[in-house]
Parts: C-alpha cells; sequence; structure tokens
C-alpha cells in the first residue's frame, strides 16, 4: 500500500498553502473585488462624492433615471448604442487587420522585426499619448490630414460633429492593432512548417493551405483575440476623453459614467454623481457579462467542432 506524503509537512504545516495565498486574497478584494460591491450599493444611492455630504438610499431610482427619465434617458440609450457599434466596428475591422499583418510579418520577409515593433509601438505609448498625437495630426487648422482635404478640396470638420466619433475609431484600431498582431504571431508560430509542406506537395493552393491548415490550428488564438478586442472595446472611453471630449453625438457609456461621476459634462457647476455613475457601471458591467459569456460560450462550442 503506497501512502501519499503531504508535501507541506504534517499538523499546523498543513495550513502552510493557505496562509500563502492569504496576502493574494487580501490585495483582490481590496483593490477588484472590494470596490466592485461598494459600487452596486452606491448605485443605490444619492452619492455624489463630496465629503462630508450625506448618503440616502434610494433604491432603484438612479436605474429608472437613466434607461426611462425623458430625453437624458434617450441620450444615455443613444451611448449605449454607440458603444455596442463602437465595439463591433472595432473588433471586426483590428481582428482582420491584426491577422493579415501577423501573415505577413511571418513569412521571413526582409524588415520583419522592423515592421514588429512599427505596429506594437502605438501599445506602449499609452492612451493620453495617442489622444494628443492624433489630436494634433487632425487639427482643423493647419492639421496634416486637415490640409490634404483642403488641397483635395475636400471640406470635412474632422474632429466636429458626429465624425469625430469614427476617428475615434480610426484611433483605436490603430493604438490596440498591435496586441491582437502578437497574439496572432505567437499562435502562427505554433504551428508546424511540415504541415504547410505537405499541403503544398498535396497540391493545396495558398488559400486552401490558410483555409484548412491555419484557420483551424488558430482557433484558440482566435478565440483569445476575439474575446479580448470586444471586451476591451466595450470599456473603451479614454480616447474620447483626450480626443473630443464631452460632446453630444460622440459619448460612449464608458465616458458617461466618467462625465456622471466626477462632473465633467461639460456643463457649469455640473454636479458629481456618482451614485448615478456606478448605476451606468453597472450596466455597462451587466452588458459586458451577457456579451462576453455569450462571445465565450459561442466560441468554446466552434473550438470543440472544429478540435
Amino acid at each position: 500500500m503506497v501512502t501519499s506524503i503531504y508535501p507541506f509537512g504534517q499538523g499546523w504545516q498543513r495550513w502552510i498553502p493557505y496562509l500563502l495565498i492569504v496576502p493574494g486574497l487580501f490585495t483582490y478584494f481590496l483593490v477588484a473585488l472590494g470596490p466592485s460591491l461598494a459600487t452596486s450599493l452606491y448605485s443605490f444611492t444619492d452619492a455624489t462624492g463630496v465629503t462630508g455630504a450625506p448618503i440616502n438610499w434610494i433604491g432603484f431610482d438612479n436605474y429608472q433615471e437613466f434607461l426611462f427619465a425623458g430625453q437624458a434617458a434617450r441620450d444615455n440609450l443613444d451611448a449605449l448604442g454607440r458603444t455596442i457599434i463602437f465595439s463591433v466596428v472595432v473588433s471586426t475591422v483590428q481582428f482582420g487587420l491584426g491577422l493579415l499583418v501577423a501573415i505577413l510579418l511571418t513569412q521571413g520577409l526582409r524588415g520583419t522585426y522592423f515592421f514588429r515593433t512599427l505596429f506594437f509601438m502605438p501599445v506602449i505609448l499609452g492612451v493620453v499619448i495617442q489622444g494628443l498625437i492624433w489630436t494634433l495630426f487632425l487639427y482643423p487648422l493647419g492639421g496634416p490630414v486637415s490640409q490634404i482635404f483642403n488641397a483635395l478640396g475636400i471640406e470635412s470638420e474632422l474632429l466636429g460633429g458626429t465624425g469625430a466619433f469614427w476617428w475615434v475609431i480610426v484611433v483605436q484600431i490603430w493604438a490596440n492593432m498591435g496586441i491582437t498582431m502578437i497574439i496572432f504571431i505567437a499562435g502562427l508560430q505554433t504551428i508546424s512548417a511540415e504541415l504547410y509542406e505537405s499541403a503544398q506537395i498535396d497540391g493545396a493552393s495558398s488559400w486552401q493551405r490558410f483555409r484548412h491548415v491555419t484557420w483551424p490550428l488558430l482557433t484558440p488564438t482566435v478565440n483569445t483575440n476575439i474575446l479580448l478586442n470586444i471586451i476591451g472595446s466595450l470599456q473603451a472611453w479614454q480616447l474620447f476623453l483626450v480626443i473630443t471630449g464631452y460632446r453630444p453625438g460622440t459619448q460612449v457609456l464608458g465616458y458617461v459614467i466618467y462625465a456622471q461621476g466626477f462632473g465633467a459634462t461639460g456643463a457649469a457647476n455640473a454636479p458629481s454623481r456618482q451614485g448615478f455613475a456606478a448605476a451606468a457601471s453597472i450596466v455597462l458591467f451587466l452588458l459586458v457579462l451577457v456579451v462576453g459569456l455569450t462571445t465565450q460560450t459561442v466560441l468554446n462550442r466552434r473550438e470543440k467542432r472544429i478540435m
């Protein structure tokens, strides 16, 4: 009879693994779970964030105001719709470009490492730097893009009006495509070259090799990128803050949460409504949760079917 030996000893030493995870659990509760629980509680109050101001329990009033209270609710729902549009466009284009660039940069062409660095560089700049670069680039009074448009006889407000929303989409894709590219490159490098050689010997074309070899074997990488792109784009809002500011027709839900919570709606003496912002953040959380779980379920079924 073989007796298993407990690696951490006997007696009180059996508690060593549990004691070791206590600091990690405490940190997780302090910086993640605790604030999340506090947000859910604040969403049922009229908290303003002002020191010494009373906090009253108001139930579902914040949610009712966010979803059903006249024009403000319609603006919030419009922001929710723009968030979904933003996510769909960004996720689709970023995924496609990342895959295309990754394939091109794994063909052994000259300058591969230079272009990998070039495409990944925007990722390390930070949101503020990314936004400021493009703000100067799109500046309507003498910016490079404005000058090109003027030379072509094209009139465009660039960062004015609702067109700014689409420019932020362009910047979002430019700023984060490098992450998608790197993940795809890592996935492509795990595929054996012998599989491509065998397919080529059998007479498979480039498209057939991609369809029947590359795409199926990239399934885990595809799933990872799709989830990261969707969740990241649903939560994105900082570029709107830097590039457009709080402007009607351009806000996404994340920016509405920030603006309401810190009184940054552009109105004079706008109050900080942290309770209302907490309710809006719960709505965003539920959106991300539903979309994320649905996407995960669909991708898992696809992976089981292919693999």
